[in-house]
């Protein structure tokens, strides 16, 4: 089957120039330095996945940033010098972002010709500024469409983006996820006129009431909810998730899940739909976002990625972790200190 190459273990640079914790050039110039890349490399990752929301490199009258891209270009910069390679993750676009209270309407782009513009506009430059990178860069269309009845909404869009990316950037690597927050179970659906530079992406945080317990933008997530991994048994985390209305749906609930343990074959499971399409098509799977929050118990923590990891490599899926630092997931900061020597050794 046809591979990734080049990004089978990565981190994730959320913070930086998406979902920002400030927006000011201080921010900027000090979330990421050239020191942190060189630290990921040290840790042994092949690549980054950098997420870039469109207001830092577009202004709202649809001119583009020097400032912003700026930022980009020393982190392309930096990666090459490292050896390191990148993934350009467009994670907003104006109009649309997977966070519902970034955005007034969060389907609105779906059927709005001119937000959709404003998107193609935006990857028509950015494939031209660096498809000459195409041995190191690699051009991600949009993160986690949320809404799983905008599948053939989203199909039409994403189809438009990678004609006209390719007019510019021809061997660059495309990746593309689908619908219900770039779900593993969504990969199927997904439907561009795929080439033999074409990845089809999804992320993995089940089970949800594990990786996200805690999490206070989960709705009706209490502030001291505990749950173990892997837990006494299904039954358990079923139990846990009917607590959560957004764990409630999950593949946890699947019949066939009734005879599985919580290890690599659960995960296993989860991937399976995908890999069938992947394996159809000839196209490479990559995840490109997973992890579990800094609230969980590390030791947990470390069973879940052990599992997770072993999946992964089982079908040479490409991964990156959410998140390199901070973003209640951070790999570098202090709660991960006991176990990530265990992390990075494995990683």
């Amino acid at each position: 089957m046809n591979t990734f190459t080049g990004f089978k273990k990565g981190l994730n640079l959320g913070g930086w120039i998406s979902q920002c914790v400030a927006n000011t050039e201080e921010h900027y110039n000090n979330f990421i330095t050239e020191k942190d890349i060189e630290q990921i490399a040290k840790w042994n990752y092949d690549h980054v996945r950098l997420p870039i929301d469109y207001e830092i490199i577009m202004s709202e009258d649809g001119f583009f940033l020097p400032s912003g891209f700026r930022h980009i270009d020393d982190c392309i910069s930096w990666c090459k010098k490292h050896g390191l390679n990148i993934i350009l993750d467009l994670h907003k676009t104006k109009g649309y972002m997977f966070d519902k209270d970034a955005v007034k309407d969060p389907d609105l782009f779906f059927h709005d010709k001119a937000l959709q513009d404003v998107f193609v506009k935006i990857w028509c430059f950015m494939a031209e500024r660096y498809g000459k990178y195409s041995d190191f860069v690699a051009l991600e269309l949009l993160n986690e469409i949320v809404n799983p009845n905008l599948q053939d909404d989203w199909n039409r869009i994403a189809t438009r983006a990678f004609k006209e990316i390719r007019q510019f950037a021809p061997d660059s690597w495309i990746v593309v996820g689908g619908v219900n927050y770039n779900s593993v179970s969504a990969v199927p659906g997904i439907d561009v006129p795929y080439d033999e530079k074409t990845v089809f992406t999804f992320h993995c945080y089940e089970p949800l009431v594990f990786t996200h317990q805690k999490a206070p933008w989960v709705e009706k997530m209490p502030p001291d909810f505990d749950v173990s991994y892997p837990g006494p048994s299904i039954d358990y985390i079923r139990e846990k998730s009917r607590l959560i209305p957004q764990a409630c749906h999950g593949a946890i609930f699947d019949k066939d899940m009734d005879d599985l343990q919580l290890d690599e074959n659960f995960f296993e499971y989860l991937f399976k739909p995908a890999l069938d399409t992947a394996e159809k098509k000839n196209v490479p799977l990559y995840c490109g976002e997973y992890g579990v929050l800094d609230r969980a118990p590390v030791e947990d923590t470390l069973r879940w990625l052990n599992d997770i990891h072993k999946a992964l490599e089982n079908h040479g899926i490409g991964r990156a972790l959410w998140n390199y630092k901070q973003k209640d997931f951070g790999l570098a900061d202090s709660h991960y200190d006991p176990i990530r020597e265990a992390v990075v050794s494995k990683n």
